[in-house]
């Protein structure tokens, strides 16, 4: 059989060159995808890790719940509903899981993203459960149910959260599963990121060259960061190439932004190296952030904070009923702190202190007393001791401190009454850090916009280093938190908190 020609009259198409601007396939591109494979390597093992432990969280609850509902396996019921729980159950739960994205790269290793997309799994889970018997006239026994997805679901997150911490750990101690990173920008904008990067390295990047814009003077290193300088932004594929890196950050920058950001993204494509782009905006993010294209622009809209509304209303339930509940349980361990302080120094057991609360009405603060009486009258003479810059005041080694009260600061016990200001109104479970009057007195301007929430008992700046913070640290992160506060971001800073208190980091 003949093959057919062009069609008679059809030109015959020319076949075009790659534009120079538009980057096709290369040896530096192949090059420079080793970066990005090894990290594609070990986040493919980990991806598989968890699909196994997402099957075997499912088999344990759904097996336990058949036991628990048919008393054992001995019955005709409860051994099929032990096959549904070690065949069926377990590829329901892990595709539950897919289709939340749960396994999605971007929602792993860090932030709560990964824990609300594996709660919304067993939420949908659950309803999809309840549409099918219910259209379907099946009879599923509502005791299974009730118990094997409440159990899937919190053994997946007690899994996940041990999983990632075993990730956090090895970055923290051998700097494995990192991303190696080349920073794109400004001087200082890149020393800020190296620095946060390293200090929290939790987040699993370590920033290993820049790329400066062409006009700045040349150098070979940035700054205290010692980060060596690979080149300008027409140098960035090769940079990443010498510095074997699989991410490329860019941040805020003028000069490179709309096309010349499309062709780096076309040439980094290829070899699979992550893009990420920082725009133009300090300490706003999650939630209140959302692109919206318009006529092929990306436009970041940032919406208002949550300041007001429905959620603050559930905020305010959630403390005064946290804090009521929290006293009726803590009581006794309060009657014995309260205790063992009037019998080991003299003096009341109860400290107040006036802090500025929201709107910046004063309040009286309740906190265990952790000092001998005169302690207030020996500031002056202990200022210039001061550990602290800004207009903090904090002693490492303060000698006002009475011996218990060093042990109830190291386990926060000492915060323990604040839950009455709580529960009255004045306060918070989380929120930023109650500032005292003159402290309040010296702020910046900018700073006022943490006076537009209530104080916390815990907060940021508790879970992130607590004493061991400087001023300027503090302030930007309790200002995060005003701009990015959600009722998933209270309840992630609680269950840090737990933790923070346990290592007793940063607390004297």
């Amino acid at each position: 059989m003949m093959s057919r020609g062009p069609r008679q009259g059809a030109l015959p198409l020319p076949v075009l060159p790659i534009p120079a601007g538009r980057p096709g396939p290369s040896r530096a591109g192949v090059a420079r995808g080793r970066g990005a494979a090894r990290t594609q390597r070990w986040k493919r093992r980990y991806t598989v890790l968890l699909l196994g432990a997402d099957a075997g969280v499912a088999v344990i609850a759904g097996a336990a719940a058949s036991a628990a509902r048919f008393g054992g396996f001995g019955s005709g019921i409860g051994t099929g509903y032990l096959l549904f729980s070690v065949t069926v159950f377990p590829l329901a739960w892990i595709v539950a899981l897919a289709l939340s994205r749960a396994y999605d790269h971007r929602f792993l290793f860090i932030g709560p993203d990964e824990y609300q997309r594996t709660l919304i799994a067993g939420v949908a889970l659950t309803a999809a459960v309840a549409v099918v018997s219910y259209a379907a006239k099946l009879e599923i026994a509502r005791g299974y149910v009730a118990l094997a997805l409440p159990g899937a679901l919190l053994l997946d997150l007690l899994c996940r959260f041990a999983a990632r911490k075993w990730v956090h750990r090895h970055r923290a101690e051998s700097s494995r599963f990192m991303q190696r990173v080349v920073a794109v920008g400004y001087e200082q904008s890149i020393a800020v990121l190296a620095t946060e990067l390293h200090r929290h390295r939790y987040h699993g990047m370590r920033v290993v060259g820049a790329c400066l814009p062409p006009h700045r003077p040349y150098r070979r290193r940035i700054g205290d960061c010692d980060i060596p300088v690979l080149g300008r932004f027409a140098d960035i594929a090769e940079a990443v190439e010498r510095a074997n890196a699989d991410t490329v950050a860019v941040l805020s920058c003028p000069e490179l932004q709309g096309h010349e950001l499309r062709r780096l993204a076309w040439e980094l494509e290829e070899s699979e190296v992550d893009l990420l782009v920082a725009p133009a905006l300090i300490d706003v993010a999650g939630p209140r952030t959302t692109i919206r294209p318009v006529d092929g622009l990306p436009l970041v809209h940032v919406d208002r904070p949550s300041l007001s509304g429905g959620r603050r209303a559930a905020k305010e339930l959630i403390d005064r009923a946290g804090a009521a509940l929290a006293l009726v349980v803590l009581a006794p361990l309060l009657l014995v702190i309260g205790a063992a302080i009037r019998l080991t120094s003299p003096g009341p057991a109860l400290f107040r202190q006036t802090r500025v609360g929201k709107d910046g009405v004063p309040f009286r603060l309740l906190k265990f007393r952790t000092m001998y009486v005169e302690a207030e009258a020996r500031v002056a003479e202990l200022r210039a001791a001061n550990g602290h810059d800004g207009v903090l005041f904090k002693l490492r080694d303060d000698p006002r401190v009475t011996p218990l009260g060093r042990t109830l600061r190291r386990y926060s016990l000492d915060e323990l009454p604040q839950l009455v200001n709580v529960l009255a109104g004045r306060m918070s479970l989380v929120g930023p850090r109650p500032p005292l009057p003159d402290e309040v007195a010296r702020y910046p301007s900018d700073m006022y916009r943490r006076l537009v929430v209530k104080p916390g008992m815990t907060g940021l700046w508790q879970v992130s280093g607590r004493s061991d913070l400087s001023w300027d640290e503090s302030v930007r992160i309790d200002l995060r938190y005003v701009e990015n506060w959600s009722l998933a971001l209270d309840a992630m800073i609680l269950w840090r908190t737990v933790f923070a208190v346990l290592r007793s980091r940063g607390a004297y």
